[in-house]
């Protein structure tokens, strides 16, 4: 019974300093966590006020990279285009036995593969409507201007192919890049106060193309062309190209960011890119675009004329010598 007294007395002498000194602990805890000085309450202050700081520069900073910006280089292939096109099957032989051809499409592999996934150009149209730059007020400068590369397409009149080299050749022309239903409706923002107003010169072309690489959307293109003819009028028939052809290796040249959405070019007679457009106009990018094709157009009937007036004074000083 004494033992089993003094084994009790023990345990309560091991288990009471314990108690008592939690409990002290947790006083003294207590204590110093509720006695906050003013110099603690100003470093907490001063602390809010970096971290609101921090939060509008970096709120700022977000803004301004989210913000449109006009095109700030010449858009177009550096080569003047040319009707003939090579072939799938030379195309191949020339990646498979080209170095440089090999490279260029190793780089562009890696490059799509880290940039663009699946649904990239669906997401981008989440960002003001897909639209990537906004459209120069003056023409592109023609020693800095690139060319506007060919693309081969059926024409909706006949189904004969047509080619945008032989089509824009001496006559300006603005050229509309169509793939949804929503491109249409942005290339006809920027284009119909031009339309209206030059659609009748004799020097002035407005082609459409209907930019389908896609093979299965292709196919479903050309099964529908009956329903495509009524949705355009009949005199825009020849003008209006349906093209399977692959732009994928022009498409950072003439800035063709994305699918889902319109692009216009504003190409002048030597084919060279002297303004361009894309998703839908502001309205001063539509008045831009009207202001530079009446520029272009004048230029060139200016042109034209002193060169009939050199030919016929030229003509006739033949005619006076016999």
């Amino acid at each position: 019974m004494a033992a089993a007294c003094c084994s009790r007395r023990t345990l309560a002498s091991w288990r009471r300093p314990t108690f008592i000194r939690t409990s002290i602990s947790g006083q003294r805890y207590t204590s110093s966590s509720s006695q906050i000085g003013p110099s603690s309450l100003s470093s907490k202050s001063n602390k809010s006020r970096s971290s609101n700081t921090r939060t509008a520069k970096s709120s700022a900073k977000s803004a301004t990279q989210d913000e449109l910006k006009p095109l700030s280089r010449p858009l177009g292939v550096p080569e003047k285009p040319v009707i003939e096109h090579q072939t799938r099957l030379q195309r191949l032989k020339e990646v498979l036995t080209n170095d440089e051809a090999i490279a260029e499409q190793r780089k562009h592999l890696v490059k799509e593969a880290v940039t663009k996934g699946y649904f990239h150009d669906l997401n981008a149209t989440r960002r003001h409507g897909g639209k990537t730059w906004i459209a120069p007020t003056v023409l592109i400068r023609e020693d800095r201007s690139l060319y506007f590369p060919d693309i081969a397409g059926k024409s909706l009149a006949d189904g004969s192919e047509q080619h945008t080299t032989s089509m824009c050749a001496g006559k300006i022309s603005v050229i509309s890049l169509l793939n949804t239903k929503i491109s249409e409706i942005h290339t006809a923002s920027f284009t119909a106060p031009t339309l209206d107003r030059f659609s009748s010169h004799p020097l002035f072309n407005y082609l459409q193309i209907n930019i389908q690489s896609n093979t299965l959307k292709s196919i479903l293109v050309s099964l529908f062309l009956s329903s495509l003819r009524r949705a355009i009028p009949p005199e825009q028939y020849p003008y209006y190209l349906v093209s399977s052809q692959n732009l994928e290796y022009q498409r950072e040249a003439i800035g063709l960011a994305n699918d889902r959405v319109g692009y216009v070019y504003l190409v002048d007679e030597n084919l060279r890119v002297r303004w361009a457009g894309c998703a839908d106009a502001m309205p001063e990018e539509a008045r831009s675009l009207e202001v530079c094709t009446g520029m272009l157009l004048n230029r060139l009937q200016k042109r034209k004329k002193q060169t009939e007036d050199k030919e016929k004074s030229s003509l006739e000083e033949v005619q006076q010598s016999n």
